[in-house]
């Protein structure tokens, strides 16, 4: 006759095995990485909300200059494209993994950089149009929006740097392959003279 095994061997192991999950889960890593990965999301939205930022002051300041250049035809709608190719490249907090979106997105936006740059070379032709008050008020908001823009990619890089060592790292990495799954998230890379602080000049 075999003998009835009794229930209270296998409880005892999962009431065990229980306990010793609850003792070292604060030290697994998962609500870090879960509060690193929230991190960035929040960097990245400022980081887009300064991009707009930008993008909203330039049909004015487009419109600024045409009142007083309106032949430099080439030049205005150089940004008018520019601008409407920023609108057009995205890149979703899931997507920050993806290291040909956020190139895009970069790309998007120093080519709406180098317009505006082209821009405002063409204004210092202009004594009247850099007099006006309207213009004036436009070149301090674009000039607080550059510095704005320089701080916000800074610290999304912060983030980046944070996330992807908290998910590298021993046995935040262990929780990460097991649980999470999350993958490394793409910084901003340097762009050529990303070394001098962002100037507007008029």
């Amino acid at each position: 006759m075999t003998p009835i095994s009794s229930p209270f061997p296998s409880r005892l192991r999962r009431w065990f095995f229980l306990l010793t999950l609850l003792a070292v889960a604060p030290g697994c890593g998962y609500n870090a990485i879960i509060t690193h990965d929230e991190a960035v999301k929040q960097a990245w939205a400022d980081v887009e909300a300064t991009y707009q930022r930008r993008s909203d002051l330039i049909p004015n300041l487009v419109q600024t200059v045409k009142g007083y250049a309106a032949h430099e035809r080439e030049t205005l709608e150089a940004v008018t494209e520019a601008r409407a190719q920023v609108g057009q490249v995205k890149v979703s907090a899931e997507e920050l993994s993806d290291p040909a979106k956020v190139a895009a997105f970069q790309s998007a936006q120093a080519g709406m950089g180098s317009a505006l740059a082209r821009l405002l070379v063409v204004a210092e032709r202009y004594p009247e149009l850099k007099a006006d008050a309207n213009f004036r008020d436009l070149q301090h908001q674009l000039e607080g929006t550059e510095n704005r823009i320089n701080v916000a990619r800074q610290r999304y890089n912060q983030a980046v740097a944070t996330f992807n060592a908290a998910i590298r790292t021993f046995p935040n990495n262990l929780t990460n392959r097991l649980l999470l799954h999350l993958t490394a998230k793409e910084g901003f890379k340097a762009e050529p003279g990303a070394e001098v602080a962002p100037k507007v000049t008029f």
